[in-house]
């Protein structure tokens, strides 16, 4: 990647670095993980990165104890954690045995429910942090950033920094295949891949929407269970974003099935063979396309908060809902430069009693529709969203 990109999340890994013995780093396969441990070497005073696909590099550790022990005042990245699940057993060990902070960064490309044993064999010699693919605050001030292009292309770094669309889209394609032939069987899952990137095909014409899993299920041909199966597996991969609905003892009749979003808009116009923005723009997904972009990059930015969204069998709904210390705020999206308010949000907001909402669209200049309703653009509600629920 030839352009520098100063990631957000480097401080909160200095922070845990500072705290524990080993920190991991989990996030989809080319998010930049290490592109991220690897400009921070030189403020390591000695460091060893092993990257585990990598043959020599795992030979290294045929006897993890020994190499370890070796090289006891280095910090070591392991790259791709995932793959030896059996080193837990070992870091665990070697932690109790020099309980030195900074001295392990682990990076994985599935989240800790998969990495269960990072969890039980590191329990509180551990800090867990998510990276994702770029986010808008992260880029906006490059030379090349365009708002259709970020949210045509995506927010991985080779996609949204590629020289053209059409070279993004082939490296889109290229990175599905990966993950469902190579990827899902590297984690331990026997699943034919054509039966996971039909189910993220249809997912992807469900962007947005509640899932269904019985409905799904039939299309599939698989049953309810097994949709519920490769649901989790390909949230805990994050290629997909799971919203669970709001809920609280109000009477009205809420939807209790969750909405489901592909977490990239590069791969989710991909996976719709939409090939360039003017596409997009006469695409029905369109304003789904808008909404998993807002919401992402709003879930991705903030932490230690709660996320939902509020729908009732009468439709009337609010996009994402975030609750931190007592605050909730509500987030309605709408692709149009000229937002319009259903009932339905009137409704809901009445409800729901959201300290503030936010209407969030491709809009130039924030405005109020009324006290504590602000029309705003992406890059300002995450501005906005970090100074009201600070981390």
């Amino acid at each position: 990647m030839h352009t520098f990109v100063n990631r957000i999340v480097k401080q909160f890994v200095k922070e845990n670095l500072s705290v524990f013995p080993a920190v991991v780093i989990l996030g989809p396969r080319q998010c930049g993980k290490s592109t991220l441990v690897k400009n921070m070497f030189d403020e390591f005073d000695s460091f060893q990165y092993l990257d585990l696909q990598n043959r020599d590099d795992l030979t290294k550790l045929r006897e993890p104890g020994l190499f370890f022990k070796e090289n006891e005042s280095s910090t070591i990245c392991l790259d791709e954690i995932q793959l030896v699940p059996d080193l837990f057993s070992v870091l665990r060990s070697e932690i109790d045995r020099n309980r030195r902070n900074s001295r392990f960064i682990l990076l994985g490309s599935a989240s800790r429910d998969i990495i269960q044993k990072s969890s039980e064999s590191l329990a509180g010699r551990i800090g867990i942090i998510e990276l994702t693919p770029f986010l808008i605050s992260e880029i906006e001030h490059l030379e090349n950033f365009t708002l259709s292009r970020f949210w045509y292309r995506g927010a991985f770094p080779d996609s949204f920094l590629a020289n053209s669309d059409t070279a993004s889209g082939l490296w889109c394609e290229n990175y599905l295949r990966t993950f469902v032939e190579r990827d899902i069987p590297n984690l331990g899952f026997q699943i034919p891949s054509r039966q996971i990137m039909r189910m993220l095909s249809m997912t992807a014409h469900l962007h947005g929407q509640i899932f269904n899993a019985s409905k799904l299920g039939e299309s599939l041909g698989l049953t309810h269970p097994t949709v519920k199966r490769y649901l989790d597996l390909l949230s805990q991969t994050f290629i997909l974003r799971v919203l669970e609905p709001y809920s609280t003892n109000i009477k009205k009749r809420l939807i209790k099935s969750p909405k489901v979003y592909i977490r990239d808009s590069g791969l989710l116009h991909n996976l719709l063979g939409i090939r360039d923005f003017n596409a997009l723009m006469g695409n029905p997904v369109f304003g789904a396309s808008w909404e998993g972009l807002v919401i992402e990059n709003i879930c991705s930015s903030l932490r230690n908060c709660q996320f939902s969204f509020y729908r009732t069998a009468t439709g009337d709904e609010i996009d994402l809902i975030i609750q931190k210390n007592n605050k909730t705020i509500a987030i309605e999206c709408k692709a149009s430069t000229a937002p319009k308010l259903s009932k339905g949000f009137w409704r809901a907001k009445e409800i729901v009693m959201p300290q503030m909402s936010y209407i969030v669209a491709p809009v130039n200049e924030n405005y109020k529709i009324k006290d504590d309703v602000l029309v705003c653009n992406l890059s300002e509600i995450i501005e906005i969203l970090s100074k009201e629920l600070p981390k």
